[in-house]
């Protein structure tokens, strides 16, 4: 079974969680419970976080230095082992640079097709991006609010 492994970026102060929209045509008309973290497979010898690292610097066109807070994995629908980790970052999502893919569009026409691997990023508020959320990656941002401190900015 295929394993990624992504970052969920966030800022504070409002907290704010980053999610990207799958590119293709199979994602262009679903909107709530689509949104996903931005990932990559954990190729062979490859740890997740490398892949994690990779995927976003893939997906969204920016590296991410520094530390990562682990956020553990679950299981998606398909049986996917996806693993996260956070970082506070800012991201301009106008600045989206994702990665291509060649999939056979429409199927079994035997023609191949080039669709970006992530079309939008936006940041939600935690209220809206657990209904945006693809349903299965849920448990990260209950994570994620355990492992950072929410609580109001600090005058």
């Amino acid at each position: 079974m295929p394993t990624s492994a992504g970052i969920l970026l966030f800022r504070r102060y409002p907290l704010e969680i980053l999610l990207v929209h799958p590119g293709g045509p199979f994602w262009r008309r679903r909107d709530q419970g689509a949104w996903q973290i931005p990932k990559g497979l954990v190729e062979p010898a490859e740890t997740p976080e490398a892949a994690a690292r990779r995927g976003v610097a893939e997906e969204l066109g920016v590296e991410v230095v520094g530390p990562l807070i682990a956020l553990g994995s679950v299981r998606q629908a398909g049986g996917k082992i996806v693993h996260a980790f956070a970082v506070e970052r800012d991201f301009d999502p106008a600045g989206l640079t994702s990665n291509m893919v060649e999939i056979e569009w429409p199927p079994a026409s035997g023609r191949r097709t080039r669709f970006p691997e992530i079309d939008a990023a936006r940041w939600f508020a935690v209220a809206d991006a657990e209904r945006a959320m693809l349903a299965s990656q849920l448990p990260f941002i209950e994570r994620l609010l355990v492992a950072v401190d929410h609580s109001p900015h600090p005058d």
